[in-house]
């Protein structure tokens, strides 16, 4: 039985997305972020990512972390990839070279877009994009996004989706990363084939499904 450990209100998000999309069994361990958690080493703590027992699977402390029957697999994109490719289908690659433009965009998501959008919920959560220091970092931010957005732009003038012409893996992976800056529209001011796949991505049901377990959280 493959065990997802991780809450719905983290990175895990995208492997419960993937799992509305190919309908495959799991089993949800809820581990908390140790962040959220006011003593994450107190005896009546929840489990949480500092939790010694969560911390034997995963000794980084990060979710989502996997256990598909004793392989144990860290990394969100990475576990994203391998389960789409255990289960097969569209979302999967189709061969060598679409698994290499995959690689290329997941890798492009984690080390140029998303090092940049995950800023943006921090400072939702310090709540400090009302004030002007707030204001200058995120038009930072958004000077910043401008290039590799108008790359992603500049490849969506050709197709509907990242790889394949089709939803993909990938889409989904992208999509829970750019997420984090939907909540400011100006960011996409300039991009409107990227703010229109986005709104495509999440329209799937399984979004919506997962989203509605997420809210219910």
């Amino acid at each position: 039985m493959l065990t997802i450990y991780g809450v719905y209100k983290s990175r895990a998000s995208r492997l419960y997305w993937l799992a509305e999309e190919l309908g495959f069994a799991f089993r949800k361990e809820p581990v908390i972020q140790a962040r959220k958690v006011p003593n994450p080493l107190a005896a009546d703590a929840p489990l949480n990512t500092k939790t010694p027992s969560f911390l034997a699977v995963n000794p980084m402390g990060q979710i989502p972390t996997i256990d598909d029957d004793g392989l144990v697999l860290t990394e969100s994109l990475a576990i994203l990839l391998y389960l789409a490719k255990k289960h097969g289908g569209p979302l999967a690659p189709a061969d060598l070279a679409e698994e290499g433009r995959m690689l290329q965009w997941l890798l492009w998501g984690a080390t140029t877009v998303e090092t940049l959008t995950i800023l943006v919920t921090q400072g939702d959560e310090r709540g400090d994009w009302q004030i002007d220091d707030g204001k200058a970092k995120l038009v930072s931010i958004g000077e910043a996004l401008k290039r590799p957005f108008a790359a992603f732009e500049a490849h969506l003038a050709g197709t509907d989706y990242a790889v394949g012409d089709r939803f993909t893996v990938v889409d989904l992976a992208l999509a829970e990363i750019i997420r984090y800056g939907q909540g400011h529209s100006e960011l996409f001011q300039g991009f409107p084939k990227v703010a229109a796949w986005l709104t495509r991505c999440q329209a799937r049901p399984s979004f919506k499904a997962m989203w509605e377990k997420r809210d219910a959280e």
